[in-house]
């Protein structure tokens, strides 16, 4: 039978859910749980809790609970069988978008320099799932959590979920967290980005997400999932970011392919 991995429920709760929002208790779970598979926290052929354990983590009924199974299923993100339990299945990979580092330095420092930054929690964590693969660290291996979120004119415009590596992340304090743009943090720690491999998707809204950007729980999202790397290629940040719909639009330029003779 699948393995579970230990403490992937850690943090999974009520609080994370809102019974006042127009949202179905349900589909807010089930977003939820669709971030943690995402973000690797259930691993391809993790068992997630039944429906009987998910009703009590979340406080609610079991038709509930097995509802949001049941849409994970449908999105074909873990597989339901008798006997078996809820599996997660393997997550399909995510297109990468490539395009001038210069070009994406050039827009997170504007990013930076135009915003205002809120620190919302650090925490010292261990690497696991995804956090550990996309950082290249041994399973376990100790990471910082930051959550931030950016406003610009003062209205809610992205929420960031940063994990350092420890070589990085001692050198930098959380009065800094607080105050800097990460770009220059990570260059005076001694970690000066070089290139950047990234990820972009939509998402809907999980509930704390939601309340911290001013949506509904369940509003499209852009997804954006980023590794930062030095001119070793040794990764120095994972970030985790998602933006407002309407206060942010994504645009890339990349030099055009010698001999193309298409546009497609």
């Amino acid at each position: 039978m699948a393995s579970s991995i230990p403490g992937a429920t850690a943090g999974l709760g009520p609080h994370l859910i809102d019974g006042a929002a127009p949202t179905p208790l349900y589909h807010q779970i089930f977003l939820i749980l669709k971030e943690r598979i995402r973000r690797g926290d259930f691993a391809p052929g993790a068992v997630l809790p039944g429906e009987e354990d998910l009703a009590k983590l979340f406080a609610v009924s079991r038709i509930t609970a097995k509802r949001a199974l049941n849409d994970l299923a449908a999105e074909q993100l873990v597989t339901r069988r008798r006997g078996r339990g809820t599996v997660v299945a393997g997550v399909v990979s995510e297109g990468l978008v490539t395009g001038s580092f210069d070009t994406l330095v050039q827009l997170l420092e504007r990013i930076g320099a135009d915003t205002e930054v809120e620190l919302l929690d650090v925490a010292e964590e261990t690497a696991n799932g995804e956090v550990a693969r996309l950082l290249q660290l041994d399973p376990n291996a100790p990471v910082r959590r930051v959550n931030r979120l950016r406003r610009l004119d003062g209205e809610p415009f992205s929420y960031l979920v940063t994990y350092l590596p420890q070589s990085v992340a001692r050198k930098i304090t959380r009065r800094d967290l607080a105050t800097k743009p990460m770009l220059r943090l990570l260059r005076a720690a001694g970690a000066e980005p070089a290139e950047a491999e990234q990820w972009i998707t939509a998402t809907g809204a999980e509930p704390q997400i939601a309340g911290a950007l001013g949506l509904t729980v369940g509003a499209p999202l852009l997804r954006v999932v980023r590794v930062v790397r030095d001119a070793s290629a040794t990764p120095i940040q994972l970030i985790y970011a998602q933006y407002h719909p309407e206060r942010f639009a994504y645009h890339i330029q990349t030099p055009a392919t010698p001999h193309e003779d298409e546009n497609g």
